[in-house]
């Protein structure tokens, strides 16, 4: 699919310009209409992004290969003051990889971070939805499960086990306007298969090490006991996480195509008494060691996909 110009009635936008700066309400679908057509304005935008991606601050790297950008910090977004971003990296950016329009979101909103607010932590993804954007790629750092995966690893996601979703915490709650979705939404082949088998053959073309796996979300930000992992073990799981599985539940509802991928930065321990301590300095050296292959991976496979 080919970038289109943009037009407020194409988007939906025109709703109004009830938002200031730090009254942005989650729950209100008029005040993402007020944000998505922010970000377009500010942007100056000509024509739509296709494609949205996510990355969180130990990748904040994959931002940095889209090119003919504009950069606009969280800081400068009205509503998004209260965003809190590790590293102070927080930055929309459109741009383009290689032919194609997209935008990008560079530091995740962490439910820990936020009062495990499910709806505030999912805004990115509606705000692509709003922008135009048909599908979206994101990625984040996970735990690997011992014998499953090892330390830097790229994970190709193909099913999730949303822990905080199956216990009442779903970010589809509380929404009564019914511009945001369907309630009851399907979350099967949320990790879309074409888009999939296009990852797959780009790792393939440049010869990176590509594992397909199950990935479970927790919340965070203490890490997992070895007996939970066990668990996960047990039912299929190979990383844990503490994110994508909400942003992947609300892309659905908005009819956003998906991919997701996790690298693993450590893997756990199974035993008790014997368990390994986890630093998150150990996490933040094994995105930067394996930070340049993930970009030329992301590079390729948005330059690929047909959507």
């Amino acid at each position: 699919m080919e970038s289109q110009n943009i037009s407020n009635e194409e988007l939906n936008l025109s709703c109004g310009n009830s938002l200031i700066d730090n009254d942005f309400d989650p729950k209100n679908f008029i005040h993402y209409c007020d944000l998505a057509e922010y970000v377009v304005k500010s942007a100056k935008l000509t024509k739509l992004p296709v494609i949205g991606i996510i990355c969180e601050s130990n990748l904040e790297d994959i931002g940095e290969i889209i090119t003919e950008k504009t950069v606009i910090p969280y800081s400068k977004i009205p509503g998004f003051k209260r965003m809190n971003v590790p590293n102070n990296q927080g930055n929309m950016i459109f741009g383009n990889i290689g032919e194609k329009n997209v935008a990008c979101f560079q530091g995740r909103f962490h439910l820990y971070e936020h009062d495990m607010d499910m709806i505030l932590c999912t805004v990115p993804i509606r705000i692509f939805s709003l922008i135009g954007c048909k599908g979206i790629i994101i990625s984040n750092t996970a735990c690997g499960i011992p014998d499953k995966v090892k330390n830097d690893d790229l994970m190709l996601i193909r099913d999730h086990v949303f822990l905080p979703g199956m216990s009442g915490k779903s970010p589809l709650i509380g929404l009564k306007d019914e511009r945001f979705g369907k309630t009851f939404v399907s979350i099967h082949n949320a990790y879309d298969k074409i888009f999939r088998n296009v990852a797959k053959n780009v790792a393939k073309k440049i010869n990176l090490h590509l594992h397909e796996g199950i990935y479970a979300m927790c919340g965070g930000p203490h890490y997992e006991t070895p007996t939970e992992l066990r668990l996960f073990k047990s039912i299929g799981v190979d990383a844990v996480g503490t994110s994508i599985a909400n942003e992947i539940t609300v892309a659905r509802q908005c009819g956003l195509r998906c991919l997701a991928f996790s690298l693993i930065t450590n893997t756990c321990s199974l035993d008790s008494d014997t368990a390994i301590k986890v630093y998150q300095e150990e996490v933040l050296e094994t995105s930067k060691n394996v930070t340049k292959t993930i970009c030329e991976f992301i590079r390729e496979t948005v330059d690929t996909l047909t959507i």
